[in-house]
């Protein structure tokens, strides 16, 4: 029996394409594994109604690790309209699977690198090294929402003086998305920031978040990231304002290592820092919780270049790198990310965003002819 079971969900669009490119890559290392296929996606929210059947949960409850390639997501309105006709009218509602994921299979720390690898023209500067550990489960990506405004939820919300604001707005004007945490949420992904950064001998850790403003919930973040901190006196901790940390990642991003924010500050610094090192390319998250891992690309499915071959499958690839060392394949996690950072550092094989004319196919085939 092989010592994994690897679930693959190719997903929409170009996600068809990186993930073919890097399964040759992990078989080249040799990782003992057997690769079981699911389905999700917009393919299976027009036809059934439900873009992460109950059949993939079921697959994933059954395997290791999963490694993910891309969805399309569409608002509320145009995915209706995109059902199948025997579905219509029957009060389904899109829910992005990649989220649902996270939350079925408690996959709080979503961690993405954002390193500058040497001869990227793409490079914003060269050394940058960060870490962001984003909170994946809770906050403004909860999915508690509302519009119209439900008369009890009203009620509720107009204990707060502050709703006076809206007395005289009507219900089916006003819309609502709540912003949920808790301290257990908060103390979790603070703590697998700190543990990161001292099981890696980095030097810091920066909170990003806006307490002077969002008053509860930044105030709940800042006082559980400040105790947490206390228990890791090695590591140095600091302070920063999400709008702040913007602008300091643009002008000094080689002052920062590890950064760690509730969901929606974490999705926005993480796309930044994303660029800083090439764009979303390059970058890879691992989505983890307790027990599961799901391991992909940031980027989205393109649907524009939907099976032409063309886009950079390297974020991928190291989104495969960031599931092997979860599985504790150290060695090969190391293999694969010096291979791929030896054609980046070549710069023969470059694909379109890199300014070259490489496929997606091509890129995967250098990678593996240097492992």
């Amino acid at each position: 029996m092989p010592k994994y079971r690897i679930a693959i969900l190719p997903g929409d669009g170009v996600g068809v394409d990186v993930v073919a490119a890097t399964l040759p890559l992990l078989k080249k290392l040799g990782l003992d594994a057997e690769y079981v296929y699911g389905d999700i996606g917009w393919e299976f929210w027009c036809k059934e109604g439900n873009a992460l059947p109950d059949r993939t949960i079921k697959l994933l409850k059954e395997t290791d690790a999963c490694l993910f390639g891309a969805i399309t997501s569409k608002p509320k309105e145009d995915a209706s309209r995109e059902l199948a006709p025997a579905l219509q009218g029957k009060g389904l509602s899109y829910f992005s699977p990649i989220v649902r994921l996270r939350q079925e299979f408690d996959l709080y720390s979503n961690m993405r690198p954002c390193k500058a690898y040497p001869g990227n023209p793409l490079n914003y500067r060269d050394g940058i090294d960060l870490v962001i550990f984003r909170e994946n489960t809770e906050g403004m990506y909860a999915g508690v929402e509302w519009h119209p405004l439900p008369p009890p939820v009203r009620q509720a919300l107009e204990l707060h003086p502050k709703m006076k604001a809206f007395k005289s707005t009507p219900d089916e004007d006003l819309a609502l998305s709540t912003r949920i945490m808790t301290r257990k949420g908060c103390e979790r992904i603070v703590r697998a920031a700190f543990e990161f950064a001292r099981s890696h001998k980095r030097r810091s850790v920066t909170i990003v978040e806006k307490p002077n403003v969002l008053r509860e919930t930044g105030g709940l973040m800042l006082d559980v990231s400040r105790g947490v901190a206390r228990e890791f006196p090695d590591v140095a901790f600091n302070e920063a304002n999400v709008d702040a940390m913007c602008m300091w990642l643009v002008k000094n991003p080689q002052d920062y290592d590890v950064l760690v924010a509730e969901n929606l500050f974490g999705d926005i610094i993480s796309d930044l820092g994303a660029q800083l090192v090439g764009g979303l390319g390059f970058a890879s998250a691992g989505n983890i919780g307790a027990k599961y891992g799901v391991f992909e690309p940031t980027h989205g499915s393109a649907p524009k270049y939907t099976g032409q071959d063309k886009v950079n499958p390297i974020a991928t690839f190291f989104a495969a790198k960031l599931m092997l060392d979860w599985l504790g394949e150290k060695d090969k996690a190391a293999r694969l990310e010096g291979a791929a950072a030896e054609v980046i550092r070549e710069g023969k094989v470059r694909t379109y965003d890199m300014g070259g004319k490489s496929k997606t196919s091509e890129m995967g085939r250098a990678v593996e002819a240097k492992l």
